[in-house]
């Protein structure tokens, strides 16, 4: 065997002995290949927290629509199963692109058959091109990895990143993704999208 054969099948090896240390909960922390997390990082609990501290008064959606927040692309459903709700946006809050835990850019509602909403969570989200105009890097919200939703997409938006956070009603699948599998716009007496 060569000496550059030697140093290769070293390197093969010391690469599958680190990946074997790593330990299997801190790989499950990275985003899926939809960019989704299913495990909270350890410091998740934290911006759940952050969130329902600073939406809490949104319980009601007069006050949210009050402060600025409007119904946009009705209730978005699931490609398969759950949805994400009623998205109410701040458009000034989306135009700043500035992403800060305690004034999310949505706050998400979900429709009840009574007709009334019920506050499920937020949603930060920042277009790419501003984000990029001056940071390199994926933004995040106090260490939780936003998605990248590229243009063309169902919103008929260009390029944007988002984090959803369901700090009103906890996600089986994850506190951070996308889609709610317990979230239905059944109720939603408008168009779904």
């Amino acid at each position: 065997m060569s000496i550059r054969g030697f140093c290769i099948g070293l390197s093969i090896s010391s690469l599958a002995l680190l990946a074997a240390a790593i330990p299997q909960a801190a790989l499950a922390d990275h985003p899926n290949e939809h960019g989704q997390s299913n495990k909270l990082r350890p410091h998740s609990g934290e911006l759940v927290r952050a969130v329902r501290e600073s939406t809490k008064r949104f319980q009601d959606v007069n006050q949210a629509m009050a402060e600025g927040y409007q119904l946009l692309f009705g209730c978005v459903s699931g490609p398969d199963d759950g949805a994400m709700g009623m998205h109410y946006v701040n458009l000034e809050l989306v135009a700043d692109g500035i992403l800060d835990p305690k004034r999310p850019e949505i706050v998400i509602y979900e429709p009840l058959p009574n007709g009334g909403k019920k506050l499920i969570g937020a949603d930060f989200l920042v277009f790419s091109e501003t984000w990029h105009a001056s940071n390199t890097a994926t933004p995040e919200i106090m260490g939780q990895l936003m998605h990248l939703i590229t243009a063309p997409n169902r919103y008929g938006l260009p390029s944007f990143y988002t984090l959803h956070v369901w700090a009103w009603k906890p996600n089986p699948t994850g506190a951070f993704v996308n889609w709610h599998s317990d979230v239905s716009c059944e109720n939603h007496a408008g168009p779904a999208s």
